[in-house]
Order: structure tokens, then sequence, then C-alpha cells
């Protein structure tokens, strides 16, 4: 007797007819032609079942804030950091709170089972972390939230940074982070990158930095990160976030600098949503796309995925919370067009973002948890391509989202039918 069984599945590898059984929170098996009993069995008819989504880099504390204080007007980077401090100053942990809570039913109901959320940490009241704290406990049964402590303003550059970062750890947040390239100088960006690594490695901790979100093509301190990674033995455990100066960067520096990222085993995470709309904004035309080099990180060996980064806020005024929405625009901006790039980039808002977060027992195979998703889709690549109706969201073999399959009825002279999206679908 099963909790929930899942028939006539498609799975991301190509698998089809399969049946998915789960009891007490973990898949029991994963085979075709299940008979047991179950206490709810689906139908998937032939759908799409993926782990869930996973978003390996937000800002939680600042989602749904669009247009308070007021809205930014010149729709640019540092136009945005400055609104953030405005509304910094004046709202309050229950204001953190309800817009959080409110953006993970959001990202819960899209299929999103884990969401690595950046967290300012320059300010010393530590609002938003005291606030995310509580939220992360709060979601804890559905939607793994893990943050990292952040120092918006630079955390040499504020000059109460440091301190509060470290608080922020001592209560317990998850990651140390960073952003080099707003501090004053080149100088100290690189050495904020070398104080954060040691502090990750004396913790235990992992990395995960926005790293060069500029159009700068003298903006390296990936390299930096690539170097401390390396010299403090966190292979594995480091993120570089954004990553845009590379768009701009000498093809022989690059040519030197991937290979030290793989030997380190840095992960990279572009935003490709966001790197789009705030990047090149100094450029006439030709305008830079401001999306990393994804095929050739990826090519390389390194671990790409892709991150949403704003829903509605200071920096963005889109979004909702559709990891389906980031695929497609990372497979656009970065021309990855093939049909093993566009599958790729399914790989890029799941396990590739989970292996980055470091979750555990993630997937759809015998004794991971019991965590996925039912698309309205027979392939990650016709997902992307429709942005696939989550018709089941699945969190430790229980049902915690529903939607009906969407079907448009056609009454057409001669004929009469269902248009379902999902019918127009080449081989892969």
């Amino acid at each position: 007797m099963f909790d929930l069984i899942i028939k006539n599945a498609s799975l991301p590898d190509g698998q089809k007819g399969v049946d998915i059984a789960c009891k007490n929170g973990a898949i029991a098996a994963v085979e075709t032609g299940i008979t047991a009993e179950a206490s709810e069995i689906i139908d998937a008819a032939g759908y799409l079942v993926s782990p869930p989504f996973v978003d390996p880099h937000f800002h939680m504390d600042a989602t749904l804030s669009l247009g308070s204080p007021r809205m930014n007007v010149s729709g640019t980077l540092l136009e945005g950091i400055a609104l953030w401090g405005e509304l910094k100053q004046i709202q309050t942990v229950d204001d953190v709170i309800n817009r959080a809570l409110r953006y993970c039913d959001l990202a819960v109901s899209m299929g999103i089972g884990a969401i690595r959320s950046h967290v300012d940490v320059c300010d010393d009241s530590l609002t938003g972390v005291q606030a995310l704290l509580d939220v992360r406990q709060q979601v804890a049964p559905y939607l793994d939230l893990q943050l990292v402590a952040f120092p918006q303003d630079g955390v040499l550059r504020d000059p109460t940074a440091m301190t509060n970062l470290l608080r922020a750890l001592d209560k317990g947040v998850d990651v140390v982070g960073g952003i080099p390239h707003f501090e004053r100088t080149m100088a100290d960006g690189a050495d904020s990158v070398r104080q954060l690594c040691q502090i990750a490695a004396d913790r235990g901790l992992m990395v995960d930095m926005h790293c060069d979100e500029s159009d700068d093509p003298l903006s390296r301190h990936i390299e930096t990160l690539t170097y401390e990674t390396q010299r403090l033995g966190l292979q594995g455990r480091v993120a570089g976030s954004h990553l845009t100066s590379m768009h701009s960067m000498d093809n022989y520096y690059v040519s030197k600098l991937i290979p030290l990222m793989v030997e380190a085993q840095v992960h990279a995470i572009p935003n490709p949503l966001i790197n789009i709309m705030l990047q090149g904004r100094h450029d006439s035309y030709p305008k830079r796309r401001g999306q990393t080099r994804v095929p050739e990180l990826r090519d390389a060996g390194l671990t790409v995925g892709f991150g949403s980064d704003c829903v509605m806020d200071p920096w963005y005024s889109m979004g909702r919370a559709d990891m389906l929405d980031v695929a497609s625009m990372g497979l656009h901006v970065g021309q990855l067009s093939s049909r093993a790039d566009m599958a790729w980039c399914f790989e890029a808002v799941t396990t590739n973002s989970a292996q980055i977060m470091g979750l555990e027992n993630y997937g759809l195979t015998k004794g991971c948890a019991a965590n996925m998703v039912l698309l309205q889709a027979r392939s990650p690549i016709e997902a992307i391509r429709l942005r696939a109706n989550r018709l089941a969201v699945i969190r430790k073999g229980a049902v915690i989202a529903r939607n009906q399959p969407q079907v448009t009825e056609l009454n057409l002279p001669g004929r009469q039918s269902g248009l379902d999206p999902a019918d127009y679908n080449p081989s892969d």
C-alpha cells in the first residue's frame, strides 16, 4: 500500500510510460506496470514528471515591493540599489515576512521546491535577516529555503557590514555572500573576496558572490574568487552569480580564466531575465546581451544553474516565479538552439541548480525525496516552449498544488475539437 502512485509518466531522461510510487515521503519505486494500491493514484496520461524546479539566486527580502517607496525610472542596476536603500529604512520585519510568504505561495504553485535567497545585511537592525529566518522555518514543510548573508552596499564599503554579516551567520544564515564589484576600488573588491572566503572556510560554509555584475571587461573578481576557492580548499562549495562582465572580456583572457574556474570547481549562476534587462544600459548599438558565456562555461565542465533573481522589486518589475520563463530567456539569449542545448536549459533550472545548492535526496530515483511536479508537456523542451501548466505539485508524496489541464474547445466550421497545446510536439 503506497501513499501515492503516478501512472504513465514521461521522465526528463526520455523514458515513457513510467509509474512512480511514493511512501513515507520518499520515492519507493520507479518502474512500469505498478499494480499495488495507493491512497491516491494520478494518471499522468503521458505528461512529464520532473523533480521540482530550483531557483539558486533570488532576493526574497525585496520581492513584491514594486513601487515602494517609488519606481525605478531609469531601470538601471544602480538606481535599483539606491531605491532599495530607501525601502530598507521604512520596511518592518512583518512587511518582509508577509511579502516573502506571498511569494513562497506563488513559487510553490509554480513547482519550485527550493530557493537560495540573498538577504541584505547592511542594516544594523538586520530586519531582512530576522524576517527570512522566520519565513524559512514557516515554509520548511513545503519549500527548502537557503539564505545567503549578502552585504548589498559592500562588506568593506559599508562601515558595519562585516559585523552584521557575522551576526547573520551566527543567527543561522547558511551561505557567505559578497559583492566585490561594488566596493570602492578593485583592490578593495579583491580584499573583500579574500576575507569572505576565509570566513566561509573557517565556518565550513558555502560561498555565493555577486561577481562582476557589470559591463566592465576589467571587472575580474571572478578570477580572485577562483583563486581563493583553490587556496582555501573550497572546491565545489563556491558559486559566482551573474558574471556578466565575461560577456565583454577579451577572448584570450577568458581562455585562461575558464580553465582556472574548472580547476577550482566554481559554479556559475547566470540570471537571464534580470541580466538581459539591466546590462548594456550604456550601449547604443550594437548593444551587449548582458548574459555571461553560458555555452562556454557549460562545455568546459562547470555546473551552470539559471536563477530568477527578482520578481516585482526595485530592479525588475516583471516576473511570476516561473523557472520555465527563466530557462526560455537563457535559451534565447545564449542562442542555445539545438535539441540538446534546449534540453540542457531544463537541467539548468532543475538538477544543476540542485547541485549548486547542495540539495540532498533530489531527483526521481528510488530513495529520493518524493518531491516532483507534473507538467502539461511531454518533454523538457516542450515544457520550456509552452511554459507548461503545472498539473500537480507534490511534496513528500502529497499533492500540495493542483491545476486542471488547459484545453481549448474549438468550434470551427465543419469540425469541433479540443486543443491541447502539448499535442503539437515533434519527436525528441
